[in-house]
Formats: structure tokens, sequence, C-alpha cells
């Protein structure tokens, strides 16, 4: 396909995206062949380890390609968002749990789709020019695709100020914040690519010193609050403004299902608990969430002024969170 170029390389399976010009957003398609193509190398003795990696210098992926989504829900047709998240996150546990290494090398934007594929390698490269976040409160959505299992597992209370403000990360906050591994510079990037390829050997990718991560030092007290208006109020009265502004601005819905999620996820003990909790969510989302608003207001029209209008007190993050009986995604293992 025209999106992805899927190829042998010596020793390695390689994955590109290839819309540069799409910022490499993620499909439907692009989704499954991307699965298609890790179970065809799973059992391949000629593939020692996987290199996933993207076209152009201003994204890895940007995020899922969520317009059919968008549409199919202003038309009533919630299956094709069900459809879609459903195998995106078979596709985001398959890397997770993949028995061969897979090396994502993530430059530029890599948010939302993009920490789903890059986010769960056994080897993150980041270089100078990533930018890592999950800012799906910001559409009327949730920290998906695993990520509310990746927000779980950052140090302290950093998974609560990226779900809540989807805040960006350089490439050493990426790696305080355990969305990355290793720091290469991105002019290094082609002669790794091509040494992985020609040993098979993971050993050979040797990270740098990273930059520093000013995640590592910021007072992040005011997230260990209960509630995301006992958050807003401790940072207020700290004063701080710069995570006031997204939280003012985000969907109120997608900020409460966030904070109870990423909570949850740090007693899952596989991500598949944590993809199976985001699908009750965004398999509701484009019938009973801000989604669609959201959708609207950042990517559809662009007048970047949402019209949050669905409730987020706790009954309404337990209903979004309900199990959803027969439709729920489960696992075969």
């Amino acid at each position: 396909m025209n999106d992805l170029h899927i190829r042998r390389d010596r020793n390695a399976g390689r994955i590109t995206l290839t819309r540069p010009q799409a910022l490499n957003a993620l499909t439907h398609d692009m989704a499954n062949a991307v699965h298609a193509a890790l179970d065809e190398w799973r059992d391949d003795p000629a593939v020692k380890l996987v290199i996933l990696d993207g076209e152009g210098e201003r994204a890895f992926c940007a995020g899922g390609d969520i317009a059919a989504v968008y549409h199919g829900g202003r038309a009533g047709d919630h299956g094709i968002g069900r459809r879609f998240f459903s195998d995106e996150y078979r596709m985001n546990a398959a890397i997770a749990d993949y028995p061969k290494p897979i090396v994502a090398f993530m430059q530029g934007f890599v948010m939302g789709g993009g920490v789903g594929l890059g986010g769960h390698a056994s080897h993150r490269v980041v270089g100078d020019t990533t930018q890592v976040a999950m800012p799906e409160s910001g559409i009327g959505l949730i920290p998906d695709v695993g990520g509310t299992w990746l927000l779980a597992r950052a140090p302290g209370r950093i998974g609560e100020y990226l779900g809540l403000t989807g805040a960006r990360m350089g490439a050493g906050d990426a790696i305080h914040a355990r969305f990355a591994d290793l720091y290469l510079p991105e002019a290094e990037w082609e002669v790794a690519k091509d040494r992985l390829a020609e040993t098979g050997d993971v050993a050979v990718l040797q990270g740098q010193t990273p930059p520093e991560a000013p995640l590592s030092t910021r007072d992040l007290s005011a997230y260990e609050a209960e509630t995301v208006a006992e958050i807003t109020a401790a940072l207020e009265a700290a004063g701080d403004e710069d995570s006031l502004k997204p939280i003012r601005r985000n969907s109120p819905l997608s900020m409460a299902a966030t904070l109870a999620m990423v909570r949850a996820a740090r007693q899952d003990g596989r991500i598949q608990d944590s993809l199976s909790r985001e699908y009750r969510f965004t398999h509701r989302a484009t019938e009973s969430s801000d989604f669609l608003e959201g959708v609207r207001a950042q990517i559809i029209d662009k007048d970047r002024n949402p019209n949050w209008s669905a409730p987020a007190d706790p009954a309404a993050v337990a209903a979004m969170l309900a199990d959803l009986g027969p439709q729920d995604l489960t696992w075969e293992n």
C-alpha cells in the first residue's frame, strides 16, 4: 500500500510510514497492515528484529487519521470507529508483546496513534526534534492506544500531568517519563538502521547522553489531588498558568475519565487490561462523549472553539467505562 513501505532488509523486517504530507497519520488499513507484517515475521528465523520508522522530518506519526471515524459518527455509523479502535489496539498489543526486538525511530511529532506504534516497541529511539504527547483530551477522547498504560508507568504524577494537559515532551523528558529508551542524534539514525539490518543484533544500538529532562524537577504535587476540580484549585493556588491553560480548554469528561483510567492502569498487570478499559470509552465515543465536537473544532472546522456538553461527574465517567458485555475487547490469552 502507498501509505506504508513494508519489506525485508537483510536480517530485519522493516516498516516505514510513508505519508509525510499527512504527518504519517495512521489509518485503519495501515494499522492492519502493520499487524499483518508482524504476524508474518513472528516465526520467520530470517527476521531477527524489526525496524519501525517514518518518512519526513516533521513526524514519526502525529496520530490516528480519525476523519473517517468522525464522518461515520456524524452519520450515525458508530461501527467505523469501533472497528478502527479495536484493530488498532490489537496491533498495539502485538508490538508490546512481540517476541523479537522492535526498534522504533521517533522523530518530530509522536502523538496519539504514533505513541501506540512507537511507544510499545522494545527499543525506542528519540532525537532532537522529537515531541511526544498524548493530547486526546483536547479532542474529547482519552489517551488510548495503550497510552494509559504508559502514563501509569511514568514516575510520580507525570502520568496525570501529561494526560490532563497533553503537554509535549522532548527527548530528555520522553526518556525520563519512560516513553523512550535511547537518545541518538538524528544525523546518525540511517547508519544505525543499516547496522541493525546488517547484524540483526540490537546490541549495536548505542545511545548517547540525552538532553536534560525538565519534568524531572517540575513540581507536580497538585496532581496528587483526587479530582480534576481539586487539581485545578491546587494549580490556581500555585499560579501554574502553563498547566491551567490546557486544562481549562480540554473536555471535562475526557479529563475526568483520563484521571480515573491512568490511576486504574497502575494496577494493571498487562497492557491488554489497559487497552480493554480504553476501548470501553472509545467504543462509546462517537455516540456519548465530546469526541465529535472536539474533532469538529480542532480538525474539521479548525475554529479551536469546542462547545463541550458531555457531563463529567463520576456517574458519567463510570458510564463511559462500564463493561460492554459481549462487545468488550477481549484477548485470546
